[in-house]
């Protein structure tokens, strides 16, 4: 199969710069309107009731596109592919920001998380430029750009907008998303699948892709799970650090920061990974995450010492995520070059309704319940995905390629 023009021993520090940051912007687009919906709710005469939706359309069209666009990465040629889709982001960032109609803002911001799954096909897309034995590593490093992007963007967003407005916010990642659009058709190595099946066909194998192959189901739910409390945390953080905290706008920002440095765990989880550290760092990272939210427990009342430490549980949960994150992309790329982008797709779709779920159940039970209530979900997912982990048979990880291949491709 013909992967790619590059000699696969060979990956310049200017590409995996290139893939790293290029990840980090698309993937921010997702998180810039979640510190904004008020804003942006009044702005636009929305009913408060409909808020939500701003980010959920958001999500709604990333879940989309990672079902029906990053599956045909596996026979369409990636930087094409990739560019296709920025453009089509840009597009939708651009109407955002110059719409005054909220119906229509709602479908660009649809059309947006469409276009931004682009960063899927990037991720899968710079482990076919290296060895197997390296894979970890160059996917640890590519991640760590995403996240990196993910954990920024709330914070950035909050800071531009409240110094320029929040339009301004998408008109400039619109511009971004242009001119990453062009630096890739002219700077990446190609890569063409070979095309040995229809779209129809490719659409087809995705659900047989997730019941026959063990290591893609388990490590979808292990992902899912922490991303749950991932997007729980994030979602009743900024209400408890503004109502028990007094923390502004700018300091709820500074405050998010922190999460930017889950992202430095990333290489080094690749690395460990390529090295057969896996499922340990797996049970690590489900004790960490649970660990997070049981610190708070002992902080509730606003201290300064008090908000030092929910810092920390911020951080330690962030790690806990993004090490994971990349432990399961290395798994599942292990599987086999023709399915890649299928299975990063179904990957990413289940762990991304996995965090939907977390932002919905963290609303719900903070009104109820106050933190309390909702660090007690967010600590029960990991354990729930830790009694996943332990009915593991020892189902080996290298699962076989051609069993991959005669039942599913």
């Amino acid at each position: 199969m013909k992967e790619s023009k590059t000699n696969k021993n060979q990956s310049p520090l200017w590409l995996v710069f290139l893939l790293a940051a290029s990840c980090g912007l698309i993937a921010a687009n997702l998180y810039y309107a979640q510190p904004l919906a008020g804003l942006i709710g009044n702005s636009l005469s929305m009913p408060r009731s409909m808020t939500g939706l701003i980010v959920t359309m958001t999500q709604l069209g990333y879940v989309i596109g990672l079902l029906f666009i990053v599956p045909f990465s596996d026979m369409a040629e990636n930087r094409l592919l990739t560019s296709l889709g920025l453009m089509t982001a840009a597009c939708g960032l651009l109407i955002s920001a110059l719409t005054h109609h909220a119906g229509l803002f709602l479908f660009a911001a649809c059309l947006t998380g469409f276009g931004s799954v682009s960063a899927q096909v990037l991720v899968p897309y710079s482990a076919s430029l290296v060895p197997a034995k390296e894979q970890g590593r160059m996917v640890g490093n590519v991640m760590s750009g995403l996240l990196l992007g993910i954990m920024a963007a709330r914070p950035l967003s909050s800071l531009l907008a409240q110094f320029t407005g929040w339009r301004s916010v998408f008109l400039l990642s619109a511009g971004i998303m242009a001119v990453i659009a062009v630096l890739l058709v002219y700077l990446l190595p190609s890569r063409s699948p070979r095309k040995n099946q229809s779209y129809r066909s490719l659409i087809a194998s995705l659900l047989p892709l997730l019941i026959h192959t063990p290591v893609l189901k388990r490590r979808a739910v292990y992902q899912a799970c922490l991303f749950c409390s991932f997007s729980l945390f994030w979602t009743v953080a900024p209400m408890w650090l503004e109502e028990h905290y007094h923390l502004t706008q700018t300091g709820i920002a500074l405050f998010s920061l922190a999460g930017v440095g889950g992202a430095a765990v990333s290489p080094v989880a690749g690395k460990l990974a390529d090295k057969g550290f896996t499922k340990p760092l797996t049970l690590l990272a489900f004790l960490t995450a649970s660990a997070a939210f049981l610190l708070t427990h002992g902080i509730l009342t606003p201290t300064r010492i008090s908000l030092m430490v929910f810092l920390a549980a911020a951080l330690l949960l962030d790690m806990a995520v993004s090490g994971n994150l990349v432990l399961s992309q290395k798994a599942i790329y292990e599987l086999g070059d023709q399915t890649r982008g299928r299975m990063n797709g179904i990957f990413m779709a289940v762990f991304f309704t996995g965090g939907a779920l977390g932002s919905f159940l963290g609303g719900w039970a903070y009104a109820h319940a106050s933190w309390f209530g909702a660090s007690l979900i967010g600590m029960a997912m990991p354990l729930i995905a830790l009694l996943y982990f332990l009915t593991d048979n020892g189902y080996n990880h290298n699962y076989k390629k051609e069993i991959i291949n005669e039942q599913i491709i």
